[in-house]
């Protein structure tokens, strides 16, 4: 390998000098991504990040645009942005970042003069939805972690919006693992509107020159008797739970070890009973979910510590004590088998053998073989923090969690997770103790030991654990299996998926060598790559060792004023199809955030700050229909915004949920919400309804779903007694959809109707109403736990003020109607219990 000052830099006119190092795997990957929408799959830390900002440098100076890159949590994107800042010769002004954070007006205006973008994906949707911005005029759009590209996810509708609205679209995705099997593979390509998969693994030869083995040691951990004592403790409750479930008729199986498939096959079948309202069906359910909270419980005893099940259990009363507590969460605290696990986990005051091991590997590793950094990765936040605390006895430690208040445990700010990576990366202390917000690209410096303190099962998740180590010297994987547990299943799993995945992207890399084979010889060639037009054979993943030769002399021997260093230009000039590869980023690769957590609140960001779209039309016959933000939760949103001259435009609308025109607003309800709102509720559909009818001469309800009647045990009569109100009482037109796709049609025709058939504007207005104080009285009292608003009138009507309520005696609580002793002593506890978090 060549030393740092024989380096071979990538020279280009907007990328810095003697930055990008040239690595012949990442130009050819970025030729074949330059010329067609492609699919780039590498082992974690070899460079993806770097593939696309080669191609997003090529791309802005061929052709111009801009380019968006999307990256799955908003610390991903910061990073990002820091390397595209460090690597392009671009003003840092011109590379902007989108989070929620950042105001929607905000927003519109900053990509108007962006030449770079790199945001979340949820932002992205939200402002193509509220017509904020327009992909018109992108050249180059990364799909970072692309493998997210399913289903719902915004990955999905942007890539759709992207085909079909930019001028001259190029879209790259990158993961270092793009699915579990083909038909995963094939999926996110088709979401993404992907036709070139670029695979290279560590057994390509260009690849292996920049990796180093990282052999997984395999750790078996004996438990304690008192730990196996609690475990069985609860395996008897499941036991005798799966027995109910037998007399139901719903299984035949009661050992506690059946699988994760067993149980979602029986749940499915409890739906279905309940669908056809049997009370079994009702009964097993809750049944089922005790189960389901006993095998968690019986997991963290197995595979984390007992400290994980003592604050698993701590969270379980306190469940079970809150208001609308489940039968099941109530059933669970109360079985005596239960309370005898929680005795024995509160009195074991044994190290658990895996704190034992840990300790040993790190001694082993830190001290013994001199090594600089460690990571920990657990599943468990609370077994993190108990881990932390541990091994900062012997070690200095620091935790990296998600930033959600979750497990009971205070999550960790984007500014708190910078800090502390930073302080990893410049060495100021050794060990790293992460959940699994850590996995998914995080640039992280590479360790001496990645411990997985519990098998993972999913083949993702430990490909990209491994991926910390390994990168630029030998390390160590090791991962802690408790015998005879729930480790021992998924250590199998995930060696059999491991083993699918690298079969499968063999395979297509063998699919996609057939296809470049078909190629006329300027796409094989790499003069594309070379400064002097030396020309090699052989492309992709498995060049040939003439064609390393050929790449190593033109980076070292070229001639010119760039060093016979490649650049850019050099494969601009010709069109390149390498074979197929797959990179990922040193610098810009970090995934600090629960990626549900992160994308939900970039998405309700734009609603808690009260923001109104002003994006208008700019096209003659155009319909625009206004959107409240909430609706973004559906797919009704985005259709009606991928609709042939159909604007949409969110704003966080008082009155109802679609603006058509200054006359016509519709809720809409699904038969489910419908249905809550009959039996209560916040504010109550006629609360609703009557705020619409007062803002909009039209007023619509939109009912949407099947099952009106059938439901919910609410009488019909009383359904058909609603629906006379709403048009008798509130003159408000009742319409029935079957589901989204439904809906959106008749919100489309509507607003047509209104603006091309009647010549109506669009006009948002209407304010909600305000509750009396009567009404805000006694909704203060119905807070608490037990009380509902019948019961709060009593108290207030006794008492007089609702500060009278909160200082009330008990005997005198007791006193009125509806108020029995749990009532009472609830009271009095919320009311003059410490506050405590």
């Amino acid at each position: 390998m060549a030393t740092q000052d024989e380096v071979p830099y990538v020279d280009h006119p907007l990328l810095v000098p003697d930055f990008i190092e040239r690595r012949l795997y990442q130009i050819r990957l970025a030729g074949t991504a330059r010329d067609s929408d492609t699919l780039v799959c590498l082992p974690t830390g070899l460079g993806k990040t770097t593939v696309s900002l080669l191609v997003t440098a090529e791309r802005l100076q061929e052709v111009g645009g801009k380019s968006l890159f999307l990256a799955p949590t908003k610390p991903l994107v910061q990073q990002h942005a820091d390397f595209y800042r460090e690597a392009l010769s671009v003003p840092d002004d011109d590379i902007v970042v989108f989070t929620g954070e950042v105001r929607p007006d905000d927003r519109a205006e900053l990509w108007e003069s962006a030449q770079i973008v790199i945001a979340t994906p949820q932002v992205v949707e939200n402002d193509l939805v509220g017509n904020r911005i327009s992909l018109r005029d992108v050249t180059h759009l990364t799909f970072d972690e692309c493998h997210r590209a399913t289903g719902d996810y915004a990955y999905v509708y942007i890539a759709e919006r992207y085909h079909a609205d930019a001028a001259d679209p190029l879209v790259t995705g990158m993961s270092a693992s793009p699915g579990g099997d083909e038909e995963a593979i094939l999926e996110v390509c088709a979401n993404l509107g992907i036709d070139e998969v670029a695979v290279m693994t560590e057994d390509d030869a260009d690849v292996d020159e920049y990796t180093y083995d990282t052999d997984v040691e395999w750790e078996r951990i004996d438990l304690p008797d008192e730990v196996l004592a609690i475990r069985d403790a609860l395996n008897e409750v499941i036991t005798d739970r799966l027995e109910k479930l037998k007399s139901l008729g719903i299984t035949n199986r009661t050992s506690p070890d059946l699988s994760q498939k067993d149980l979602n096959e029986m749940r499915g079948q409890l739906q279905r009973m309940m669908n056809n309202d049997q009370s079994k069906g009702y009964k097993g359910m809750s049944t089922h979910a005790e189960i389901m909270k006993l095998r968690r419980a019986v997991e963290l005893v197995e595979t984390q510590s007992v400290e994980a099940l003592r604050r698993y259990f701590e969270r379980q009363r306190n469940a079970a004590r809150s208001s609308g507590a489940s039968k099941a969460s109530q059933r669970l605290v109360s079985e005596p088998k239960v309370r005898e696990a929680m005795r024995k986990a509160e009195s074991f005051d044994g190290i658990h053998p895996k704190f034992s091991k840990t300790r040993i590997l790190l001694a082993e590793t830190l001290g013994i073989e001199a090594g600089e950094r460690v990571i920990v990765f657990t599943e468990s936040r609370d077994t993190a923090e108990a881990l932390t605390d541990f091994l900062s006895e012997s070690f200095d430690v620091r935790r990296f969690v998600g930033q959600g208040d979750k497990e009971g445990s205070d999550g960790m700010t984007q500014k708190e997770q910078q800090e502390t990576l930073d302080a990893f990366r410049n060495g100021e202390f050794e060990v790293l103790v992460s959940t699994s917000v850590a996995e998914e690209g995080l640039d992280v410096p590479e360790v001496d030991l990645v411990l997985f303190f519990e098998p993972v099962p999913t083949a993702i998740r430990s490909i990209q654990r491994k991926g910390r180590t390994g990168r630029q010297t030998e390390g160590r994987v090791a991962v802690l299996l408790a015998e005879d547990t729930r480790d021992e299943a998924f250590f199998w799993i995930s060696r059999r998926r491991e083993q699918e995945m690298e079969d499968e992207l063999n395979a297509l890399k063998s699919a996609a060598d057939e296809i470049e084979e078909e190629l006329d010889d300027s796409q094989q060639s790499l003069d594309a790559f070379d400064a002097n037009g030396d020309s090699s054979s052989g492309g992709g993943g498995t060049a040939t060792a003439s064609a390393d030769a050929a790449g190593t002399d033109a980076a070292t021997n070229g001639s010119g004023d760039t060093g016979g260093q490649p650049g850019l230009t050099d494969f601009a000039e010709q069109s390149t199809d390498p074979e197929p590869t797959d990179a990922s980023d040193d610098p810009a690769t970090d995934d600090m955030d629960d990626p549900a957590t992160t994308d939900e609140a970039s998405a309700s960001a734009d609603a808690e700050e009260g923001v109104v779209a002003r994006a208008e039309s700019d096209e003659d016959g155009t319909v625009e229909l206004v959107i409240d933000q909430r609706e973004l939760d559906s797919t009704i949103a985005r259709d009606l915004s991928t609709r042939e001259n159909l604007t949409t435009r969110l704003e966080t609308l008082a009155v109802g949920d679609y603006v058509c025109s200054d006359r016509v607003a519709v809720e809409r309800k699904s038969v489910s919400d419908f249905l809550d709102t009959l039996t209560g509720g916040d504010r109550s559909l006629f609360e609703q309804i009557g705020d619409l009818s007062r803002a909009y001469a039209r007023p619509i309800l939109l009912l949407e779903g099947e099952g009106l009647y059938e439901e919910r045990n609410v009488h019909p009569n009383a359904i058909r007694g609603a629906l006379s109100s709403l048009a008798v009482d509130f003159g408000v037109s009742v319409l029935r959809t079957t589901d989204e796709a439904d809906t959106a049609d008749m919100l489309e025709v509507l607003a047509r109707r209104e603006q091309e058939t009647s010549d109506r504007s669009v006009q948002v207005h209407g304010e909600k109403s305000s509750k009396t104080l009567a009404e805000q009285q006694e909704y203060v009292v119905s807070a608490i736990a037990d009380i509902g608003p019948v019961t709060a009138r009593a108290l207030l009507e006794e008492f007089g003020t609702v500060e009278a309520v909160m200082t009330a005696r008990e005997d005198d609580l007791l006193e009125v109607s509806g108020v029995g002793q749990v009532t009472a002593d609830r009271i009095r506890e919320v009311v003059g219990s410490d506050y405590e978090r």
